[in-house]
């Protein structure tokens, strides 16, 4: 199956794109843009992407965000008064122009487009196929290239319940790879061998050939291909009664039993061997939900949940529309059917990118009755019960945090609300490691993709204003340099390019003095800052000598706490990451023949340095690519650092 994240990108590579540039409240020639399909951006002044949108005719399209204000929505509006050009990229069709406008969304992630959120981190129940020895686990976030994934699941609990029931009748491992070495260093299986749960690959009791065959058992089995496994169950169970070899045959049936509680565990909603991605999308007036189910042989495979806010004017088969297409370039697998509760905006599009992607036909149905439309209407109560808990929680999480900003804006006397805040701090252990971190909020919500670390690199000692100092100056210097450069048609600004509307300094008086004289030496004027010191919560500003305390109930103070919050635990990581590297490279960096690729190899065979310093010789032989002569030298080196 083609990596479908992939192929979307693919079709942003190698194109031409033009731009117009605009003055606000003034209109674009119309005559500069083509009436062609395509895709069109809107940037703001400092070249960052707000929107991305396709079109059969980008002239038509981009003629309607020019309108009388009275006659867009909001959103529009706001995008509007801070757009300052549009880019547009010429296709040949519909398809390439969908394509491209998932890749352009995927990349810069404009604040005005809609996306659909996960309702929750959903887990998976994964193969590692690609390893010499597969196991299964539980994994979760970004997929993996050689793994295979079911699901999702609704709970961790559900996979690992699934995992237990399967490895009775199939069994391969689910250790973990410290327990996989350790297990072979010692040559002692762990206790799920003994048990039949897994064929102990860690200690030879079972050839490649082997394991493998019970992996793809595996892996056909949770496909649905169940019918085999269980006939094939029964009738060794029977033969060996038949034998007389009862213990084996009692073995049989308890597989047999485990197999059928696992297929149980998987609800079934179609008598026929109905295989399908089954979607419904519901909506009120200020948010969308959206349900699937990952149906295959009838029986469900897994299910997840969607949501958006109604932030535009699009109908139910645009907002469908816009549902698949993110649906199915974040997801490898296609099924040969798709089915919807209505006919989504440009269908004969998605029947043919589908049918592209899945490299055999997709139809794209509404089923009008019969055992799909049943079935349909199941995921489309969920649905309904979905969008009910998501209107009950906080309906407006985005005027709540515009009306924090302003209400921020007014306590600080800032000329204008703070749409953009970074902040800094410091971490360091007596003087030792001394790191900074700056994090990102835009909109009162983490920018995850502008965080920064720092390594301080003139200070010594204990002396935080000066930590403060260079890295304030170091961060705005970038941004002094960025600012006289100029960016080509389609070119990204670097994100230190960006003008906070806030500077956060974690800490006091002090502090803050250190930031102001940092960015008066990059030559940086009209930038707000302000310190938020932790023991009361008090909020110094140039200026003003005695320190404003914002009400602790505010919502304002609990946007400075927040971002205060996550810049600290982001410069504790990193601090610890450097301490610990500091560790790893005291002890083994010294030994002749060891580089980065033996390092690592050994760390992640021992797990812990603590774990590399109690080994033998042999032991340390044992680990791939670490000869005799080495193991020694390693084994002499670390007893001598450890006496």
């Amino acid at each position: 199956m083609p990596d479908n994240a992939s192929a979307f990108r693919s079709r942003a590579v190698d194109l031409d794109m033009q731009a117009l540039d605009f003055a606000a409240g003034t209109k674009p020639e119309w005559s500069d843009l083509p009436d062609r399909p395509g895709v069109y951006l809107f940037r703001d002044g400092e070249g960052r992407v707000l929107y991305v949108g396709k079109a059969r005719s980008i002239r038509k399209r981009v003629q309607n965000y020019f309108g009388a204000p009275s006659g867009l929505m909001a959103r529009t509006q706001a995008l509007m008064m801070v757009a300052r050009r549009v880019e547009f990229i010429v296709v040949t069709g519909e398809v390439q122009a969908l394509m491209l406008e998932f890749s352009l969304i995927q990349q810069h992630k404009p604040r005005y487009n809609v996306r659909y959120r996960d309702d929750k981190s959903y887990p998976y129940l994964a193969v590692t196929t690609n390893d010499t020895w597969p196991k299964a686990t539980v994994m979760r976030g970004r997929r993996r290239r050689g793994t295979r994934y079911y699901g999702p699941y609704a709970n961790a609990y559900a996979i690992r319940e699934t995992v237990d029931l399967l490895t009775r009748v199939f069994p391969m491992r689910s250790c973990s790879e410290t327990l996989f070495n350790e297990s072979h260093r010692s040559n002692r299986p762990c206790l799920y061998f003994h048990i039949g749960r897994c064929p102990g690959p860690c200690v030879g009791e079972v050839t490649e050939e082997q394991y493998r065959a019970n992996v793809d058992a595996f892996c056909s089995f949770l496909d649905g291909e169940a019918d085999e496994t269980l006939d094939r169950l029964d009738r060794e169970m029977h033969e060996a009664a038949e034998r007389l070899e009862y213990e084996n045959a009692a073995r049989r049936r308890d597989q047999l039993a485990a197999a059928r509680k696992a297929l149980e565990r998987q609800e079934i909603v179609a008598k026929t061997s109905l295989d399908a991605d089954i979607i419904a999308i519901v909506e009120n007036e200020l948010d969308a939900a959206a349900q699937v189910f990952f149906v295959r042989n009838g029986r469900i495979s897994g299910r997840k949940g969607f949501h958006a806010e109604v932030i535009e004017e699009q109908t139910p088969q645009d907002r469908l529309a816009l549902f698949l297409q993110q649906l199915y370039a974040e997801r490898d697998e296609i099924p040969p059917e798709v089915l919807v509760p209505f006919e989504p905006a440009e269908g004969d599009v998605f029947r043919e990118l589908l049918t592209e992607l899945r490299g055999a036909k997709v139809t794209i149905r509404v089923p009008k009755s019969g055992e799909r439309a049943g079935v349909l209407q199941i995921v489309r109560e969920n649905a309904e019960h979905s969008l009910r808990e998501l209107s009950s929680k906080r309906r407006t999480d985005l005027a709540a945090r515009s009306r924090a900003l302003k209400q921020l804006q007014d306590e600080l006397g800032l000329p204008e609300a703070p749409l953009r805040i970074e902040c800094f701090d410091i971490s360091t252990l007596q003087g030792e490691e001394t790191v900074a971190s700056m994090v990102v909020f835009e909109d009162g919500s983490p920018r995850n993709t502008d965080y920064r670390k720092f390594k301080v690199k003139r200070q010594e000692g204990m002396d935080d204003f000066k930590a403060m100092h260079e890295v304030v100056e170091r961060r705005f210097k970038r941004f002094v340099q960025e600012q006289g450069k100029t960016l080509e048609v389609g070119q990204r600004p670097k994100k230190f390019a960006y003008r906070p509307h806030l500077v956060l300094i974690d800490g006091g008086r002090g502090q803050l003095n250190a930031a102001i004289r940092a960015m008066e030496d990059a030559g940086v004027e009209g930038i707000p800052v302000a310190a938020l010191a932790k023991r009361l919560e008090e909020v110094y500003v140039p200026g003003r000598p005695d320190p404003i305390r914002i009400p602790r109930t505010s919502e304002a103070l609990y946007i400075l706490q927040h971002i205060r919050d996550e810049a600290h635990r982001f410069a504790i990581g990193y601090h610890r990451q450097r301490r610990e590297a500091k560790v790893t490279r005291s002890i083994l960096d010294d030994v002749p023949g060891i580089g980065r690729s033996r390092k690592a190899s050994l760390l992640k065979w021992f797990g812990s340095v603590e774990a590399l310093e109690r080994a033998t010789v042999d032991e340390i032989f044992a680990v791939p690519g670490i000869t005799r002569h080495l193991a020694d030298e390693i084994h002499r080196r670390l007893r001598r650092q450890s006496a």
